[in-house]
C-alpha cells in the first residue's frame, strides 16, 4: 500500500489508545464538508511505502502501539486487508475507519482490527448529495458490525444542512440496535466546497438534543464537541 500522509501522534483518533494515523488516497464519495478533500480529489506523490511506514512505527513503538487509518477511504484498496494483517502480526492494535460502501474489503479486515468507527453522515436520502448512488454497501456494513464481534462506533460530524432534527430519526432506523454512536463537531474551514468554510456549527445544546434522540436507537450515545 501507499499512504498519503502520517500524523505521527494522537491522543484523539483512537479511543483510550495513543495512535498513530495513516491517511490513504482517494475515496468515492465527494462530501462538500471534507477536510481531507486534497487526498481526495488529487493525491500527489511523494506517497508514503509500506516500507517506510513500517519503519517510522518501529522508530517510536516504545511511544505508540496503535494504528488508525483513515482517509480518503481506506477500503477502497484491495491491498488493505494485507497490510492490516502485517501490523497485527508486529503488535499493533489496530482501528479502522471507514465510511461503508467496500463490505467485502471490510469482512477482510476484521480478523485483524481491534475497532471500526463507520460513518454515518446523514439520513439515507441525502446521501446522493454526497456522490452515493446506491447504498446497498453501506447498509450491508451496517449489518456486519452489528452482528460481529470486533468493538465498533457509529458516527457523525454534525454538519447544518445535512443533519436537522428530523433527519435524527432516519438515521436512527438505520443503526437500531447498534452499540454506539457518536457525535463529532463540525469545523469549518478549508472545505471541499468553500461555501462551507463559513457555515456556523451548531451549539452544544442542539447536538446534546439529536444525541437524546439517538438515545432511543443505540445502546451508548458520545459527544464529541
Amino acid at each position: 500500500m501507499q499512504f498519503g500522509g502520517i500524523q505521527k501522534t494522537s491522543l484523539l483518533d483512537f479511543p483510550d489508545r495513543i495512535a498513530t494515523v495513516l491517511f490513504t488516497p482517494g475515496c468515492n464519495l465527494r462530501c462538500p464538508f471534507c477536510h481531507n478533500w486534497r487526498l481526495v480529489l488529487d493525491p500527489k506523490p511523494p506517497f508514503l511505502s509500506e516500507e517506510t511506514v513500517f519503519q517510522i512505527l518501529e522508530s517510536r513503538r516504545k511511544y505508540v502501539d496503535a494504528v488508525a487509518i483513515t482517509g480518503g477511504e481506506p477500503t477502497l484498496h484491495q491491498d488493505l486487508p494485507q497490510f492490516i494483517k502485517k501490523l497485527k502480526e508486529k503488535g499493533f492494535a489496530v482501528k479502522l475507519d471507514t465510511n461503508g460502501f467496500f463490505p467485502q474489503i471490510l469482512e477482510e479486515c476484521l480478523p485483524h482490527v481491534d475497532y471500526v468507527a463507520l460513518d454515518v453522515k446523514t439520513s439515507p436520502e441525502k446521501y446522493a448529495l454526497l456522490g452515493a448512488k446506491d447504498l446497498t454497501g453501506f447498509l450491508r456494513t451496517i449489518e456486519i458490525l452489528k452482528q460481529g464481534t470486533v468493538d465498533y462506533e457509529f458516527r457523525c460530524t454534525v454538519v447544518p444542512g445535512f443533519v436537522t432534527e428530523e433527519d435524527i430519526p432516519k438515521m436512527g432506523e438505520l443503526v437500531k440496535g447498534g452499540k454506539r454512536f457518536a457525535f463529532q463537531q463540525f469545523v469549518p474551514g478549508d472545505t471541499l466546497d468553500k461555501s462551507f468554510n463559513n457555515v456556523e456549527p451548531y451549539t452544544e445544546d442542539v447536538i446534546s438534543k439529536f444525541a437524546e434522540k439517538m438515545k432511543r436507537y443505540v445502546n451508548e450515545v458520545t459527544l464529541r464537541v
